[in-house]
């Protein structure tokens, strides 16, 4: 039984062979059949019925069936069409598969030549059809494919990037860039939430107007994101609910991730489409893999200040002890100075003393002069070891 849909247009102005064609052989079979007599109303009818098969006879009144072939073919209507003649009409038949004919039939035929031609073209269409259809989802399966590749290379080069740029704002722009262009959409933002503070400000943003441009770095309010802020979880809308948020001067379809450090929300991630084409589960799904890189992005940048914060802080601790340390051996060099001379005066009479052999001098006298000396040798010794090591 043939398909409902496949239908067969019949131009032929003898009623037999159109009834016999028609009712007795093609209708029973399950094919939608239209006829008509002339081919000024066949092209008429062709553009209207859009058939998959034309049986014309070749001798019609007015335009004859190889009138209606190029009619029909000027028409751009691709169309086979099979070709009916009577017997001995064979040069008629040869211009007629010039003229681009499928296939053709004898006057007077039996119904199952009728049948076996239909059948050969139509398996010719239906080859066809499944050649175009597989060569729609063959185009289809390579843009999709495509797509997923850009999509990867975006995320990867987004990825890329958190790992080697160290300017954070060209790294949010990146971010806000790449979100764009994986869901097509028109236009993005990303607000972040500033430090000890529930407000958020303009981070970064792709294809904004000017007005709203210029206002980088400001606290931003697009009547929706705040909502996201506070539930945390992903939010899409579009259409007519989206009207009654302010967003919607900018565009007719909205899609807002978190961008979360742990549980906490301190980023808002959003990307819009003019028109009322909603962004689906594929798109949320790359938009949070782009979120997740803000958020290490963040996370980045809170370590390297707490790096920068103790590196300072060692690097001041280090120079007070310097410090400390230029004033102690600035005190050892003072009191190396008021001290060395009158020890070296000391040392110097105590010398004189006991090289003059002086009678008045007993043993136990120059043996404590000579103690005192060597004191004085050391307590002078030590001084200068002191100052050596603080140097």
């Amino acid at each position: 039984m043939a398909s409902q849909k496949e239908r067969i247009l019949i131009v032929e102005n003898n009623p037999t062979a159109s009834d016999m064609i028609a009712r007795q052989t093609l209708q029973p079979m399950g094919y939608r059949v239209e006829v008509v007599r002339v081919a000024t109303d066949a092209i008429q009818e062709a553009i209207r019925f859009s058939p998959d098969v034309i049986l014309a006879n070749l001798n019609l009144p007015g335009l004859s069936g190889k009138d209606l072939l190029v009619a029909l073919s000027a028409q751009g209507l691709d169309v086979p069409i099979i070709v009916i003649a009577e017997k001995g009409s064979e040069n008629d038949l040869i211009q007629a598969f010039r003229l681009g004919a499928a296939d053709s039939l004898s006057w007077p035929f039996r119904e199952a030549e009728v049948v076996s031609a239909v059948e050969r073209v139509l398996n010719q269409v239906r080859a066809k059809r499944e050649r175009e259809q597989l060569s729609r989802q063959l185009h289809q399966t390579n843009q999709e494919l495509q797509q997923r590749v850009r999509e990867l290379t975006t995320i990867y080069a987004i990825g890329k990037a958190v790992t080697s740029i160290t300017d954070q704002q060209s790294l949010f722009e990146k971010i806000v860039e790449g979100a764009v262009y994986i869901t097509n959409a028109d236009s993005g933002w990303l607000l972040l939430r500033q430090e000890n503070s529930k407000t958020f400000v303009l981070s970064a943003q792709r294809n904004l107007p000017p007005a709203m441009a210029s206002k980088l770095s400001l606290p931003w309010d697009d009547g929706i994101s705040s909502l996201v802020s506070l539930s945390g979880e992903p939010l899409s809308i579009h259409g007519e609910p989206l009207k009654r948020f302010k967003v919607s001067q900018l565009a007719q379809a909205v899609m807002v991730i978190p961008v979360k450090v742990k549980s906490e929300v301190v980023g808002l991630l959003v990307v819009v489409r003019k028109a009322p084409k909603p962004f689906g589960p594929g798109n949320q799904s790359l938009l949070e893999a782009v979120a997740d890189y803000a958020s290490i992005s963040l996370v980045n940048a809170r370590l390297f200040r707490t790096i920068e914060e103790r590196a300072r802080s060692y690097q001041q601790t280090a120079e007070n002890a310097q410090a400390r340390e230029a004033r102690q051996t600035e005190t050892l060099n003072k009191v190396y100075q008021e001290l060395e001379p009158p020890l070296r005066s000391c040392q110097e009479t105590i010398n004189t003393l006991l090289v003059g052999e002086d009678s008045r001098l007993n043993a136990t006298q120059k043996a404590l002069l000579r103690s005192a000396s060597d004191k004085i040798s050391l307590t002078n010794q030590l001084l200068n070891n002191l100052i050596k090591l603080h140097d």
